[in-house]
């Protein structure tokens, strides 16, 4: 049985359902928790893994031959965390999502809960939105890349999680915004030599 807490929690995550919707979910959720450093898709993974971050942060990253990784996206408290590669495209999984932090998520298992979404229209209409919301943030990735410069990027990340710098190694950060960890520590101080004028 949910307590206030936990209920109030699910309709704030899946807005617009109702108390029969937000237990039918529940039903078939579970919690997963993560250690800092947990893969939690593998590259080449095609399970349909679907996680709401509670707490912690992940890394999807691509490593490459050469050993040197990079990283394609950064996803922390109420995010949604999956593979768009085996959700949307259902192919084996180019990236690896591994946790930076000790993190707990709401996880579900996507290809068993589609059926159940197509058949509600209140869960099909949220469906809608999370396949949106996943697509928007490549698209805006995308975007940042063509239309910002990097430090314009580095500013659009900070201003929409603050304290990402320091919970994330600039490395990471770097390759994140398309540049090397040199340029980073450039970016940053311009832009602290800025507000001091």
């Amino acid at each position: 049985m949910l307590d206030a807490e936990e209920i109030s929690f699910y309709l704030s995550v899946f807005k617009g359902l109702d108390l029969k919707d937000i237990y039918d979910i529940v039903k078939i959720a579970h919690v997963k928790k993560l250690a800092a450093g947990d893969v939690y898709i593998e590259q080449g993974a095609t399970h349909q893994k679907l996680g709401y971050i509670r707490k912690g942060l992940i890394r999807a990253y691509h490593l490459k031959e050469n050993g040197d990784d990079l990283t394609l996206l950064l996803q922390w408290e109420g995010k949604f965390i999956a593979s768009h590669d085996a959700i949307i495209h259902q192919r084996p999984s180019r990236f690896i999502y591994q946790a930076l932090e000790d993190t707990v998520l709401m996880e579900v298992d996507y290809g068993k809960v589609e059926p159940m979404l197509n058949n509600n229209p209140r869960l099909s209409s949220t469906q809608a939105t999370f396949l949106r919301s996943m697509l928007a943030e490549s698209m805006d990735r995308v975007e940042s890349f063509v239309l910002l410069s990097p430090e314009e990027r580095y500013l659009q990340l900070v201003r929409e999680k603050p304290n990402i710098v320091n919970r994330v190694p600039d490395k990471y950060l770097a390759t994140l915004l398309g540049i090397t960890p040199v340029s980073l520590s450039r970016i940053r101080k311009r832009i602290s030599s800025q507000r001091k004028r």
